[in-house]
């Protein structure tokens, strides 16, 4: 009765590890022939906190102190046009939906954290994460891209940002955005 039971085992144990080498040569040669490709993405973020067509809302700050985006504590949401050129009436290609804090007691950092949701024919309804440390007075700074949609399943990848125009008065800004991403 012993033995049988010791086949039976031997049996089922063989089976599984036959299955498993199995299931690993699957995934193993399913990602094989994926190729990984390199995206080079060029865009324009259009941030207005004043004026026409407000796209940047603080909704947080510190107690007793204005919120403004140049001071620490300062949560804002955003939905920026993200656009093809310089100029806020050029192309839309999508939207930049999310989050910034700043986050340094000077005030001179952001923490960005948004989706670029793009609306372009090309790319339309994908998206890319992007978030990182936005030293806003810097001319040049870079965020990470941490993970995609759509065309840009498994992202990963770095946006280069430069301040286009800066408006510290009225608190408006137009940043390029330099992206590089590599996905399947």
């Amino acid at each position: 009765m012993a033995s049988i039971t010791f086949r039976s085992t031997a049996w089922l144990m063989s089976t599984l590890v036959a299955m498993l080498a199995l299931l690993a040569s699957t995934q193993a040669s399913s990602t094989k022939y994926r190729k990984l490709k390199e995206t080079n993405l060029v865009f324009y973020m259009q941030d207005y906190e004043t004026g026409k067509n407000v796209t940047a809302v603080p909704i947080a700050g510190v107690n007793g102190t204005h919120s403004s985006v140049l001071n620490f504590g300062t949560v804002l949401v955003t939905d920026d046009a993200l656009t093809e050129g310089i100029d806020r009436n050029s192309k839309q290609v999508g939207r930049a939906q999310g989050i910034y804090v700043n986050s340094a007691l000077d005030g001179s950092d952001l923490h960005l954290l948004f989706s670029a949701v793009f609306t372009n024919e090309k790319y339309n309804g994908s998206t890319l994460e992007i978030q990182g440390a936005d030293r806003f007075f810097l001319k040049r700074r870079e965020v990470s891209v941490v993970s995609g949609t759509g065309y840009f399943r498994f992202a990963r990848g770095f946006a280069i940002l430069e301040t286009a125009y800066l408006d510290l008065p009225t608190l408006n800004a137009i940043i390029k955005f330099n992206v590089t991403v590599l996905h399947y």
